[in-house]
């Protein structure tokens, strides 16, 4: 083989990892929750987005048909593809947060049909929390409502990185270029107030499918994506948090079996960073060092793991793991706490007020909490602070002060969102009550 044909080969070979990294690059999942207003045509949207990504099968098409014409619509109404409950298609609004899985040639994803019901407003922060993206809608004839406004302010308190402003309805108002003017300047002097990254604001026409995956022809003022391209395009790796290690421990695997005899490793989500064999690693609590020795995905060992895989990563040395532990880097690990200092949704009926005692749950540790002071309300329409207030309501959120049974290894929510969240439950019920993100904490 002389040089040219070796050079040839060592290029070709370098293309096809080029273009495998370039797949692997664009089939990446894209979370999104979709928000707003009651009618503002979430679901009729997410239906849209299935039938025109051709993601939803011929027999699923024909029944949600049937059903349009037995309650005699005029129209298909592809709400229908994701609200399920009986209690939903005869009211015709999303009660229970809806999930949905498609794919493009692009991109994977996973939709949250959040409700837009200011009583369910604890099941919208529910579906959006795991966010990459939200989806916001206005109906381009209403304009901006309190819960429109409400869901911005939810999904900024949320730390959504990614935030699309989708004015529907556009075939009602004539596709007038004025109207959306007019709602993108008031959402975007309102955007100024929240914490919003990355902001697109597309008019669309859930209804008729007007610039959802194709370009509008009634809209050829506008110059900007449809929503697909964007949803397809927008850059979500980076939100990722690269750099701080953050392993949650949630179960040891040791199959004692012949061929596994001596195999003992801890399985878990990476929340942070990036974890390769030879690293020094630290557990927490009991800041035990080690290195990583390997690192297995399903059957196969691999060179590195990112958020959000889910690993199996093994230790040089036997050390004392189990689950609710965390494993970081040595000189960049979270400070165990038990005074935390969080925001925090309340969920259900009865207030939450100063010394009550609840469970709560942090990546995959477990303790009690009691609650040692409510600083303020927070008026999610106006963003005052109500600091009169001594207890939270149901769907109200408030800054809250916790003292933790056992520390937490936990960081700020605004750095990681995974290891800055958690759950408050009652105890007696074992219902999930409160959903928390950390301000603070102290040593």
């Amino acid at each position: 083989m002389n040089d040219s044909t070796t050079a040839s080969s060592a290029a070709a070979q370098g293309l096809i990892k080029s273009e495998r990294a370039e797949q692997t690059r664009h089939m990446d999942l894209l979370r999104f929750a979709t928000a707003g207003s009651v009618d503002d045509g979430k679901s009729t949207l997410i239906g849209r987005l299935l039938l025109d990504s051709k993601s939803i099968f011929e027999d699923q098409l024909e029944a949600v048909e049937a059903t349009s014409q037995s309650k005699g619509y005029d129209y298909t109404d592809l709400a229908l593809l994701t609200d399920g409950l009986r209690s939903e298609r005869e009211q015709g609004i999303t009660i229970d947060v809806a999930y949905r899985y498609f794919a493009t040639p692009n991109r994977k994803f996973i939709i949250a049909d959040t409700p837009g019901h200011v009583q369910y407003t604890r099941n919208m922060v529910t579906g959006a929390s795991t966010a990459d993206l939200g989806l916001v809608l206005v109906d381009a004839r209403q304009g901006l409502t309190e819960q429109s406004r409400r869901h911005a302010v939810i999904l900024s308190l949320l730390r959504v990185p990614h935030l699309v402003l989708a004015v529907n309805k556009m075939d009602l108002v004539d596709f007038s270029e004025d109207v959306y003017k007019q709602i993108h300047a008031e959402f975007t002097q309102f955007a100024t107030k929240l914490n919003i990254p990355d902001l697109q604001v597309i008019p669309i026409s859930a209804l008729k499918g007007d610039n959802v995956v194709n370009r509008s022809e009634n809209m050829d003022w506008y110059d900007g994506p449809s929503l697909m391209h964007h949803l397809e395009n927008v850059h979500v790796a980076s939100d990722r948090d690269l750099v701080d290690v953050r392993f949650p421990v949630q179960y040891v695997i040791r199959p004692k079996s012949d061929e596994f005899h001596d195999y003992r490793g801890y399985a878990g989500q990476v929340a942070g960073g990036v974890l390769k064999p030879g690293d020094e690693v630290v557990v927490l609590p009991s800041g035990m060092t080690s290195k990583i020795s390997k690192i297995d995905l399903f059957d196969q060992e691999i060179t590195e793991a990112f958020p959000p895989m889910s690993v199996t990563v093994h230790l040089e040395d036997d050390v004392d793991v189990s689950r609710g532990d965390m494993i970081a880097r040595v000189n960049n690990a979270p400070t165990p706490s038990q005074d935390i200092d969080a925001m925090v949704c309340w969920m259900t009926n009865a207030p939450l007020r100063p010394r009550m005692k609840l469970a709560i749950k942090h990546t995959s540790r477990s303790a009690r909490a009691l609650v040692k002071d409510i600083q303020y309300r927070l008026d999610v329409n106006t963003l005052h602070r109500d600091q009169e207030t001594k207890e939270l309501g149901l769907n109200e959120i408030g800054r809250v002060q916790l003292r933790t049974t056992v520390p937490l290894l936990c960081d700020t929510y605004s750095k990681n969102r995974a290891t800055g969240s958690f759950i408050l439950i009652d105890e007696a019920t074992g219902v999930t009550v409160g959903a928390g993100m950390i301000n603070n904490t102290r040593a």
